[in-house]
């Protein structure tokens, strides 16, 4: 049973967008628009990458994974 991944091992990818090459990594990384991303962010009020995917997914926003 200690053979099993826990949520508390893995690390959050954490979605920086302060510089514009982050913002632009972080859009091409997951195929969505600069306006997608920050809006998936204020809606989400969250800046991990899994967050941003699930609410992506609700939304039925396409994007790579």
């Amino acid at each position: 049973m200690n053979n099993l991944p826990s949520a508390s091992n893995q690390k959050a990818e954490i979605v920086s967008i302060s510089e514009e090459k982050d913002l632009i990594y972080w859009t091409i990384k997951p195929g969505i628009t600069t306006e997608v991303l920050k809006s998936a962010i204020r809606a989400t009020r969250c800046v991990t990458l899994n967050d941003i995917f699930v609410y992506l997914d609700k939304k039925d926003i396409k994007h790579f994974a």
